[in-house]
């Protein structure tokens, strides 16, 4: 049987030192937080109302793969049909590989920042739940609305374990994908430098605090950064990623996330 393992203290000490370098007056607030977090357990663009997205009722998980996936519009999937979302197309592309997964439970909304998702998590009635995949992606907005670097790196570090809490304290149940890069859409071609600089330093930032924690880290960027030379990949609405981007990003990842739910 393959070894889980869970976070352990010498990776809470890396990143507790990573998310306060540069804090003064909030470090210990910042610290006291993130270890009664992990104690505890459980604990530009519109914003739309939040509608977290759940398995149908009467559908039963007892025999199912459960699958929690965190994040905004590139999660919900802004502009594509349901199906064509990628926690739904990774979820039918496990069903493909023979593992048998439950229709995911998507807490994401287009527009929101770290913030925001913090608190989509808190009211979407999940608190105690655990699952046996969770992904995380997050951050866009924080970039769209020019919001504090620093506040990123703090709020990613909470939703980062949040969702290791939420996969049962298993950390390689967990993966993060990196921000896409919408100035390769119709949308931002015009600042596509200044977008693509800055995309570049909220993702590595969003890395680091993975990788710091031993948690998988899909880079699919440069997938987004094909966006202009294939119109195919863009939806309909100039930016964001069409149903044929997301099914490349699965390609990318199925293979290591088999790996991940196999027992």
């Amino acid at each position: 049987m393959r070894m889980r393992f869970y976070l352990g203290a010498y990776e809470i000490c890396r990143l507790l030192i990573y998310v306060s370098s540069t804090q003064t007056q909030s470090c210990m607030k910042n610290i006291t937080f993130l270890f009664l977090l992990l104690i505890i357990g459980g604990a530009g663009c519109k914003k739309d109302t939040p509608q977290p997205q759940f398995p149908e009722a009467g559908q039963t998980t007892d025999t199912l793969l459960t699958y929690l996936a965190l994040g905004d519009s590139y999660t919900i999937g802004q502009s594509v049909q349901p199906a064509e979302r990628y926690p739904v197309q990774l979820a039918k592309a496990l069903e493909e590989k023979g593992i048998a997964v439950a229709a995911p439970a998507i807490i994401a909304t287009t527009g929101w920042t770290t913030a925001d998702l913090k608190r989509g998590i808190a009211s979407a009635g999940i608190a105690g739940k655990q699952y046996d995949l969770v992904s995380l992606l997050i951050g866009v907005n924080n970039q769209y609305q020019g919001l504090s670097k620093q506040v990123y790196k703090r709020e990613f570090t909470e939703l980062l374990l949040m969702s290791i809490n939420f996969a049962g304290g298993i950390k390689e149940n967990v993966f993060v994908l990196s921000i896409p890069d919408y100035g390769y859409t119709p949308f931002g071609k015009s600042r596509k430098a200044s977008i693509s600089a800055e995309i570049d330093e909220f993702n590595s930032i969003n890395k680091h605090i993975t990788d710091s924690v031993g948690v998988s880290y899909y880079n699919i960027t440069p997938i987004s950064r094909n966006g202009l030379a294939d119109p195919a990949l863009v939806a309909s609405d100039g930016l964001h990623p069409s149903g044929k981007m997301y099914a490349q990003w699965v390609d990318l990842i199925i293979e290591e996330v088999v790996e991940k739910v196999k027992e």
